[in-house]
């Protein structure tokens, strides 16, 4: 899992069948710290209601497909990134 930081939301007119109730996110990749990584950000599911401004974490490839609740191959979306967490805290040993 890696941690992000929601900066945006993406929408669409036409969009994949199984992701048409799923919100789309833009995700700043972070370090722990909230720190940006120096990536530009990512496109991610929101399976958990998260919303602009919070610290999140997310998983990519195979497990965000599969954190998108399909049953069968032919019902998982095809996507890259899912949030899935909502993070509260962190605590880091120096």
């Amino acid at each position: 899992m890696l941690p992000g930081i929601v900066v945006g939301r993406v929408w669409s007119t036409r969009i994949y069948e199984s992701l048409k109730d799923k919100k789309l996110l833009l995700v700043l990749p972070t370090d722990w710290n909230k720190n940006p990584k120096g990536t530009d950000p990512i496109v991610a599911v929101d399976v958990v209601g998260a919303g602009a401004g919070e610290f999140v974490f997310y998983v990519q490839a195979r497990e965000a497909a599969v954190a998108c609740g399909g049953k069968r191959l032919d019902d998982t979306p095809p996507v890259d990134a899912a949030i899935v967490g909502i993070i509260d805290g962190v605590y880091l040993e120096e």
